[in-house]
């Protein structure tokens, strides 16, 4: 550019060169936003835990419904906080209230009716309501874990399709497929803990009953709606069904219990604890809490949200009489 500056007319050489670096800034211009553009995310994330109604006789004197403190801790752990959803008798007016305060909802295991219970009851209208919102294009993600991924099945086949898949108190490494390797859940995996995630047991399974393989499969709901990412094999020789996720939205389930590898300690109990087992609780929390962050409902104030959080309850030690070391009652 000196010819320019010292009033001479620019050579050939020099247009050349300007041709040149004005593709290279096209170029960067193009290539920028790919590397650069940051997606909009809300840090202040607040994930809704649907309570599990108390079913254990010794548990009833503490309340009526509850969450094991694992689950709060798993999703903190994360980077958001929990909001209870501790009545399961509210109008569907309050729940869809609810609805567009919270950024994500988790549906916890426990031994309920899952086409009767209230528990089951509740959680179809906040399914129905992410449903809704997603295809708006309002971004809510759900996870369900144990029991609460075999709900997940339930309201998307709309019947309950589960039968005896006995994997009680043992950890398993993960079958994988084939879809897991292009998942969303998983894409975040070093190679490592994918190679450990199918080689060693990581993941924690405590259930009589699941879905299995030929169930899913021949269910167009289900096969239609979920990708099926992992498979494992029952006490009784059945392929169940132990990890999946939405096709078209961010719903997320598993068999196994991610949150007892880190915050679960009873010596009776199969809970991984090795290196690989705490970085797959980590980093499967943080996904999800991820997830959350792209949900943009809020609170109306911040005293409303303060209120709402689980930090003004106390949880009761349980460590003598449950696999938890504390539970929060409601």
């Amino acid at each position: 550019f000196a010819e320019l500056f010292r009033g001479k007319m620019p050579s050939r050489r020099f247009f050349i060169s300007f041709f040149l670096f004005s593709i290279c800034l096209i170029c960067c211009h193009e290539a920028m936003p790919a590397n650069l553009k940051q997606e909009k995310l809300n840090n202040r994330p607040v994930i809704g835990v649907l309570t599990q109604m108390v079913s254990d006789d010794v548990m009833k004197p503490f309340g009526a419904t509850y969450i094991p403190d694992s689950y709060v801790n798993y999703i903190e752990s994360g980077g958001s906080r929990v909001v209870p959803i501790s009545r399961l008798t509210l109008s569907t007016a309050e729940y869809e209230s609810i609805f567009t305060k919270i950024n994500g909802l988790v549906f916890i295991g426990g031994a309920v009716d899952l086409m009767t219970s209230d528990f089951a009851r509740v959680a179809k209208i906040f399914y129905k309501l992410a449903l809704t919102a997603n295809d708006a294009g309002d971004f809510f993600p759900i996870w369900g874990t144990c029991l609460g991924m075999q709900l997940l099945t339930v309201l998307v086949a709309e019947e309950n399709l589960l039968s005896a898949t006995p994997a009680r108190n043992v950890a398993l490494p993960l079958n994988l497929t084939t879809e897991a390797h292009s998942s969303r859940m998983f894409q975040g995996f070093s190679k490592e803990l994918i190679k450990a995630l199918t080689e060693e047991p990581l993941t924690g399974n405590f259930h009589k009953y699941g879905l299995t393989v030929q169930a899913f499969q021949e269910n167009e709901k289900l096969s239609g709606f979920f990708s099926l990412l992992s498979t494992n094999v029952a006490e009784n020789g059945a392929q169940f069904v132990s990890t999946i996720e939405g096709k078209r939205y961010p719903f997320y389930g598993v068999q196994w219990h991610p949150e007892v590898n880190r915050f679960q300690w009873n010596r009776n109990f199969s809970f991984p604890h090795s290196s690989y087992a705490i970085q797959l609780s980590s980093q499967l929390a943080e996904f999800f809490i991820n997830e959350g962050r792209k949900s943009f409902h809020h609170f109306d104030s911040r005293e409303e949200e303060d209120a709402s959080l689980i930090y003004k309850f106390t949880p009761v030690y349980t460590s003598n009489f449950t696999a938890y070391e504390q539970v929060y009652f409601f």
